[in-house]
């Protein structure tokens, strides 16, 4: 967007008039006797213009004022306007940079495509993720809802060439620029690396570590914990995930076959979802549950903060 502005148009005025020239009875009066002419014609024109009227060259110097004030007047609109363009490119080239370092390191934006966290989540829903949460050396806890790129558990890696584009592409989904696309989830932590989670079925509670969970406070109305048996042993530096509409959900337990065995690295854990901001009715804090505090200080690897 350019920001040259034409130059300011010059005054187009004729010369004033006045004392700058002749009077009439200067040009015409004879001579008085006794009297010089050049004093007789500033005589008249003393009676004419009034007392403490410039004369001629006063007049000249004063005109001439009055031009080098319109040269400067002419060039101010132009230099103010360009100077004001500039405070606006600038000012609008730092929001941009601090928008994007706060998408890069602090928070961002997400929308609920599914039902998968239902009632906890709705499809619409608007989240603010926090990705300080498990910085300097924090962990993922249980019961914690994340945000998480899929790919490489959930998803198959694709195979997208190596260079500039793909480089860009990715650099564009850390800091927001690029939308994240079909590969970000968002899931519970049901457990983390070294504990062992276990679902004996319908109507069965999970355990971590041997101790059941009472998850009726955030599942889905009419929702069991599990209709899928199984009995996992969460990798030092994974996640097992779940989804609180458990019937609705394609979780870690749809991939315990595949090569990933249904864990999440931690590494890809963009942030803790913190609050829901949209719609209004639905703000919410997404506060960690109390059911998984009984799995407190059960050994293994969990306890990593």
């Amino acid at each position: 967007m350019s920001t040259h502005e034409p130059p300011a148009d010059r005054d187009g005025c004729p010369a004033p008039t006045g004392a700058d020239s002749p009077t009439r009875s200067a040009v015409v009066s004879a001579p008085a006797a006794g009297v010089v002419p050049d004093a007789r014609e500033a005589v008249d024109r003393g009676r004419q213009d009034g007392p403490g009227t410039a004369g001629p060259s006063d007049a000249s110097d004063t005109s001439g004022g009055a031009d080098g004030a319109d040269d400067d007047t002419d060039d101010a609109p132009g230099e103010g306007g360009r100077s004001r363009s500039r405070e606006l490119l600038l000012l609008i080239g730092i929001c941009l940079f601090v928008l994007l370092l706060v998408n890069a390191f602090v928070a961002r934006p997400f929308s609920v495509p599914s039902g998968s966290m239902e009632n906890t989540l709705r499809p619409g829903d608007r989240l603010i993720v926090n990705k300080l949460s498990y910085a300097f050396g924090g962990h993922p806890r249980r019961g914690d809802v994340v945000v998480f790129d899929g790919t490489g558990s959930f998803l198959r890696k694709p195979l997208e060439p190596a260079g500039l584009g793909t480089s860009l592409r990715s650099f564009g989904r850390e800091v927001g620029l690029v939308p994240a696309g079909d590969s970000v989830y968002v899931k519970r932590v049901v457990g983390i690396g070294g504990d062992r989670v276990t679902s004996a079925g319908p109507g069965r509670p999970i355990t971590v570590n041997g101790v059941p969970v009472d998850e009726s406070g955030h599942l889905f109305p009419g929702d069991g914990p599990s209709d899928v048996a199984f009995d996992v042993v969460v990798p030092p530096g994974k996640l097992w995930v779940m989804g609180d509409h458990r019937s609705a959900s394609r979780d870690s337990r749809d991939h315990l076959g595949e090569p990933g065995g249904g864990f999440v690295p931690e590494s890809k854990v963009i942030g803790r979802a913190a609050w829901v901001v949209y719609p209004v009715g639905h703000w919410a804090d997404l506060d960690r549950p109390d059911a998984y505090a009984a799995a407190e200080g059960t050994g293994g690897h969990g306890e990593q903060g």
